[in-house]
C-alpha cells in the first residue's frame, strides 16, 4: 500500500479491473557501453508492486531511455525483457508510440495482458518540444490518440517528475490521472523529509553537484526543522574554502570547472550558509588525497595539497557516526567519495553501514547514493530509497514538480467522477 498522499489520486481510490491502463514509469538505466547491457535494475524492482496491483487491467508501459543523441538513447525491447524477468509476467514489446501499430495493439488487449511501447523519447512531440506549462503538453496528437484507447493513467515516474512533456503530463484533464505505488511513497517519504522528520534531523549531503546540495541545505535551513547538515564529497570540499580553508588550486579548479557558470551563485549560496549557520553545519575533520594511485590520509592542518581530495578522512567519520545514531532522521544525498575507485570507497560506504546500523528513519535520495545502496542489497534496510535524481534534488529544494502539479489538478477533475466512469471502488 502506498502513502495515499493527499491531494492526489492513489490505486486504492479506483477499481482499474478490465481497464485499459496507461501506465508511465522511470526505468531510464545505466548501460554497458560496448554491450548496451542494463547496469541497474532498481528501477524496474521499484515498479513492481504497481504493475501486481494492475494485474487485472490491460496495461500499456511508456517509458524512455537515454537522449537523442547519446550513446544510452536506445528502443525499449531489452527493458522490456528486464521487467519480464522480475514479474514472472509475459509482456509484449511494441515498437511504436502512439500510430497505427501502438493504437491496434492497445485495442486487441485482453484483461490481464501487458505490453510495452517503445522509447517514448523517439516522438518529436515527447522530446524536441519546448513546453512552458503542462496545459501546452496536453494538445498533443500523442496524448489525443493514447487517451482515446485508454480509461485512466498510473505514474509511477517520479525520477521525471521535475519535467513536463506529453506522456508526463498531458493527460491531466482527459484522463483520472493516479499516482502509483512508487508515486505515492516518493512523495509521502520525501514530504516526511521537508515537512515533519522525526528529530533529531540529521542530513548528510555530498556528491559532486554542489549547487543541488547548496539549495537543499537552503531550503531545509529555512523550514526551520534540520538539527545538523553536514558536507561531505565536493560539496565538502566546497564549504571547506568557502570556510577559509586552502584546499589546493587543483581542488579548486575541478570544482570551478564542475559548476560552469553556476559557480558564482553556488560559492555565494555556500558563503551564506556557513557564515548565517555556523552551528548548523558539520564539516570534515580530515580528508585523503590520491599520491601516486593510493590513498593517503590528510588532517586540515596539511593543507593546502596539490594532490585530489577523494574521500574524508578516519576523523571525520568516527565524528559523524554518534551524530547519526542520535538521530531520528537521517536524510543522505551524494556520496563522501570517489567511491568508484576502491581505495576512496571507505567513506562512502562507511557512512552508508552508519544508515543501516541506526533506528533513526533513513531517507536516500536517489541518483548515485541510491545507485550505491542497489548495488549493496541494501535498499530493504533503509526506510526510504528514492528512484530520483535531479527530481529528488528539486523536490527538496522547493522547486515545482510539474507532475505532481499534474496529479493534483488531476484529482481535482476526476475524483468526483470517479463513480460516474465506473472506476470508483
Amino acid at each position: 500500500m502506498g502513502h495515499n498522499v493527499e491531494g492526489v489520486l492513489s490505486l486504492d481510490d479506483v477499481d482499474l479491473r478490465g481497464r485499459t491502463v496507461l501506465y508511465r514509469v522511470d526505468v531510464n538505466s545505466p548501460l554497458e557501453p560496448a554491450s548496451g547491457r542494463i547496469l541497474d535494475d532498481g528501477r524496474f524492482r521499484a515498479i513492481a508492486p504497481t504493475l501486481q496491483r494492475l494485474y487485472g487491467s490491460r496495461v500499456v508501459v511508456l517509458a524512455h531511455q537515454g537522449r537523442r543523441g547519446k550513446s544510452d538513447f536506445t528502443v525499449k525491447s531489452a527493458h522490456c525483457g528486464i521487467l519480464e524477468g522480475i514479474t514472472g509476467r509475459q509482456i509484449k514489446f511494441v515498437e511504436d508510440i502512439c500510430g497505427d501499430k501502438a493504437i491496434s495493439a492497445i485495442e486487441s488487449m485482453e484483461d490481464g495482458e501487458v505490453i510495452f511501447l517503445d522509447n517514448v523519447r523517439l516522438n518529436e512531440e515527447e522530446y524536441g518540444t519546448k513546453y512552458d506549462s503542462n496545459e501546452e503538453t496536453e494538445s498533443t496528437e500523442l496524448v489525443s490518440r493514447l487517451a482515446s484507447v485508454s480509461d485512466a493513467y498510473v505514474t509511477d515516474a517520479f525520477a521525471a517528475a521535475h519535467r513536463r512533456s506529453p506522456t508526463l503530463t498531458g493527460f491531466t484533464r482527459s484522463l483520472p490521472c493516479i499516482a502509483g505505488n512508487l508515486m505515492e511513497s516518493e512523495i509521502g517519504s520525501l514530504r516526511t523529509a521537508l515537512r515533519e522528520p522525526p528529530r533529531p534531523y540529521l542530513a548528510i549531503l555530498g556528491g559532486a553537484k554542489c549547487d543541488d546540495s547548496m539549495r537543499v541545505a537552503r531550503n531545509l535551513i529555512q523550514r526551520g526543522n534540520i538539527d545538523r547538515i553536514a558536507f561531505v564529497g565536493v560539496a565538502g570540499n566546497l564549504m571547506l574554502w568557502v570556510s577559509g580553508k586552502d584546499i589546493g588550486e587543483c581542488n579548486k579548479e575541478f570544482i570551478r570547472k564542475t559548476m560552469g557558470e553556476d559557480f558564482d551563485s553556488t560559492w555565494t549560496m555556500a558563503l551564506e550558509l556557513h557564515s548565517e549557520n555556523p552551528d548548523i553545519l558539520f564539516l570534515p575533520h580530515d580528508l585523503a588525497v590520491e599520491v601516486g594511485g593510493q590513498r593517503q590520509p590528510m588532517s586540515l592542518e596539511d593543507l593546502p595539497t596539490q594532490n585530489p581530495i577523494y574521500d574524508v578522512g578516519i576523523e571525520t567519520l568516527r565524528s559523524l557516526r554518534p551524530i547519526v545514531q542520535e538521530s531520528g532522521c537521517v536524510l543522505w544525498n551524494g556520496p563522501a567519495s570517489y567511491f568508484e575507485l576502491p581505495e576512496f570507497a571507505f567513506g562512502t560506504i562507511e557512512i552508508l553501514n552508519m544508515c543501516i546500523e541506526t533506528e533513526a528513519m533513513t531517507i536516500i535520495g536517489g541518483g548515485h547514493t541510491s545507485a550505491l545502496v542497489n548495488s549493496r542489497g541494501a535498499s530493504d534496510k533503509v526506510t526510504h530509497n528514492s528512484t530520483g535524481g535531479g527530481s529528488t534534488m528539486s523536490f527538496l529544494s522547493g522547486d515545482p514538480m510539474p507532475v505532481i502539479g499534474s496529479l493534483k489538478e488531476s484529482c481535482s477533475i476526476f475524483r468526483e467522477k470517479l463513480e460516474d466512469l465506473g472506476l470508483a471502488v
